[in-house]
This record gives C-alpha cells, sequence and structure tokens, in this order.
C-alpha cells in the first residue's frame, strides 16, 4: 500500500512539472512587429536574435522579453545588420 502511494504521488508530480514546462514555454506566442512610439514595458530581456548575414542590409530582429507585469512577449524590429560595422 506504502509503495502503491509513493508512486502515484511522484507520477503526479511529474505530470505537474511536465505542465509548468509547457506553461512557461513562450515558443507558441506570435512576434508583435514594433512600431514608433509602441511602449515595451521591458522587465527583463531573455533572447535577442537575428539572422546571419555578411552584407550591409536592413534586416528583420527578434527580441524576446519578460514585461513588467511578469508575462512573456515578443516583438520583431528593423535595423542594419551587424556586417555594417565592419565595412567603410
Amino acid at each position: 500500500m506504502n509503495m502503491h502511494t509513493l508512486l502515484m504521488t511522484t507520477a503526479l508530480a511529474c505530470t505537474a512539472f511536465a505542465g509548468l514546462a509547457q506553461a512557461n514555454d513562450t515558443s507558441t506566442s506570435q512576434a508583435v512587429p514594433y512600431h514608433y512610439g509602441m511602449p515595451l514595458h521591458v522587465g527583463k530581456v531573455v533572447a535577442m536574435t537575428e539572422p546571419n548575414t555578411l552584407e550591409c542590409k536592413v534586416i528583420t530582429a527578434e527580441m524576446k522579453y519578460i514585461d513588467t507585469s511578469g508575462k512573456p512577449a515578443e516583438i520583431t524590429y528593423l535595423k542594419f545588420s551587424d556586417a555594417c560595422s565592419y565595412q567603410n
């Protein structure tokens, strides 16, 4: 009886942790395109990504962040590629 209770508790705990991991996954949210004057309320930046390119051009970059209320959010924005920093 005691072993059965332990196994059930372990199974329920594993299920709860799996549910929490899925709830915290931000990959399902859609990135919103940034427009001038848009309030962001960034609490913490989680990741900033951009495509790799060898030529200087305008690219679409993405920023994932946690807003000041604690909810994950994503935006996309236009910027010059990092290659522009190295060209004369």
